[in-house]
């Protein structure tokens, strides 16, 4: 697994606080969607009920809402299990998708303690020939170490993240491995995949502390 500062990729957002780094003066659609995004987490990360676990569940749920308006949990679950994504049947790729996505949600909202004012810098931007995908480079300023973070966005009706690459580690490429070796284990299994994510999942939420 990831160490924790990589757990999940949208734990990048939950770092972010903007700051007077220059940035280019003409920001993209895409960037746009981005910034307005990371603005809306850090007002509620600001939120005094954030500094009591007992009040702090309103406020997660708000930030849950935000975030998956930024995800394509589809391209996320396709892009994550590669080409044997083809041989799932409908009801396995719906039954992946929803455990794939509540196992981001479980580590996403298991980092969202650690908040302390870390600031991130847009650096960067290149898009496609079509203009359909975009890759927007950050750079996350935590505790005197410069963590470069890049989104990787699609356009279909908005604009969607469906990759993060973090200090050169794809979040898409390092669950695939995951599950691709998941897979091996079970002689290809997909029902046994989907139970494997099931139960990391309730492991996350018994814990409630980050998991590596």
């Amino acid at each position: 697994m990831m160490p924790r500062f990589t757990i999940i990729a949208a734990a990048a957002l939950c770092l972010a606080c903007l700051s007077a780094f220059a940035v280019p003066a003409a920001a993209s659609e895409a960037r746009d969607v981005l910034e307005n995004t990371v603005n809306r987490v850090l007002t509620e990360l600001k939120k005094p009920a954030m500094r009591d676990p007992a009040t702090r569940p309103p406020v997660l749920a708000n930030i849950e809402k935000i975030i998956r308006q930024l995800f394509s949990f589809d391209e996320l679950s396709m892009r994550s299990v590669g080409p044997k994504w083809q041989s799932f049947t409908p009801e396995q790729k719906t039954q992946f998708g929803t455990a794939f996505e509540d196992l981001l949600r479980a580590r996403y909202l298991n980092s969202m303690g650690g908040y302390d004012g870390e600031k991130i810098a847009y650096t960067g931007e290149t898009a496609s020939t079509k203009g359909d995908k975009v890759e927007i480079q950050t750079v996350v300023e935590s505790a005197g170490k410069s963590v470069p973070v890049a989104y990787r966005m699609l356009k279909t009706d908005r604009w969607l993240v469906y990759d993060v690459i973090i200090e050169g580690v794809s979040l898409v490429q390092n669950y695939r491995a995951q599950f691709q070796a998941t897979l091996d284990r079970n002689k290809g299994d997909v029902d046994a995949l989907i139970r494997s994510i099931r139960q990391t999942t309730d492991e996350l939420a018994a814990a409630k502390t980050p998991v590596n």
